[in-house]
């Protein structure tokens, strides 16, 4: 007999306009999925048109009247981010939910950006930084809804101040620790920045827990020929229901923490043992995303790697 899966109620979302990264595969996937069929209109920014269209085939297979549409986008290249964010700024519509989902972990080997920065650095958190900036006119103008994903690594390592971009040592874990840390942090300066400016936008954090994602498997563009031990592990755990999630539970925490109502600068995760599985929850903000003065400084140094600006409101947080 299949186990239950825990889930949420998403309320109607009909006229919504959704902006999810990573939506072609995973977790991504899962939320685009559930977003669209609340009535939300769901934008998939994807590197891979193929996959994206092929992502998109699936769901309308299911849900025959769910919209959804593809746009371009590179997380690792800044000039794609940019070009994103022209596309969509032309376009003109209010967006109300961005949630910054798509990342890369621990590839085998150092690898750089196309702007120089270690690749999940660059990616999983100067990316997302570079596209909430660009995007900022319509995440105002639809008083959205911001959520950004993380992962129980930012409750890990810390950031490596003195070489953010892990060229003097690398560390795979340490850096995608700091990646999500780093997202974290500026994620919840987002929040304070915008109540202190009033630029209407709400700012959430959340974590899937641990489930058999894509992320560690073959990843052939990143030099992993083949999976890694670790997900063959998750798999074979999630498939006995001990302790871990699966695939139809990691994207509920997004979920809640994208729809929810009363949610505002909250941090949402698994409620089971560990936080790793179980029905989403809120729950305690890591240590490491707790001091302020650590989230004024990533947004400086962020926003200075990545030639973008912000409201001259946010001057009060400096």
């Amino acid at each position: 007999m299949a186990r239950r899966q825990p889930d949420i109620t998403v309320p109607d979302l009909t006229g919504k306009l959704a902006v999810v990264t990573g939506a072609s595969d995973g977790v991504g996937l899962g939320l685009a999925t559930r977003l669209a069929t609340a009535g939300a209109e769901v934008v998939m920014p994807v590197r891979n048109a193929r996959k994206g269209e092929a992502a998109i085939a699936g769901i309308r297979q299911r849900y025959p009247h769910a919209t959804l549409s593809l746009r371009a986008l590179d997380l690792s290249s800044l000039d794609s981010v940019a070009a994103l964010g022209a596309t969509l700024r032309g376009e003109g519509r209010p967006i109300h939910i961005l949630v910054n989902n798509a990342g890369v972990m621990t590839p085998p080997s150092r690898q750089r950006t196309a702007d120089g920065f270690e690749l999940q650095f660059g990616s999983n958190h100067l990316g997302h930084v570079a596209l909430v900036s660009q995007l900022l006119p319509l995440l105002r103008a639809g008083r959205a809804r911001v959520t950004s994903q993380l992962s129980v690594a930012a409750n890990e390592r810390s950031i490596n101040w003195d070489d953010l971009n892990w060229e003097r040592s690398y560390d795979g874990r340490g850096a995608y620790s700091q990646s999500k840390i780093a997202l974290g942090l500026f994620a919840l300066e987002l929040q304070r920045r915008s109540q202190a400016g009033g630029w209407g936008i709400t700012s959430n954090i959340c974590h899937p827990g641990v489930a058999p994602t894509s992320l560690l498997a073959a990843r052939p563009e990143i030099g992993r020929a083949k999976d890694t031990a670790g997900v063959r592990v998750i798999r074979a755990l999630s498939r006995r229901g001990i302790l871990l999630g699966t695939l139809e539970t990691a994207p509920l925490p997004a979920l809640l923490a994208a729809t929810a109502p009363d949610a505002g600068g909250r941090f949402y995760g698994p409620s089971g043992p560990g936080h790793l599985g179980g029905p989403p929850a809120e729950q305690a903000v890591y240590s490491r995303l707790r001091g302020e003065e650590d989230a004024r400084r990533i947004w400086r140094i962020s926003a200075d790697l990545t030639r973008v600006s912000f409201p001259d409101g946010a001057s009060a947080r400096r």
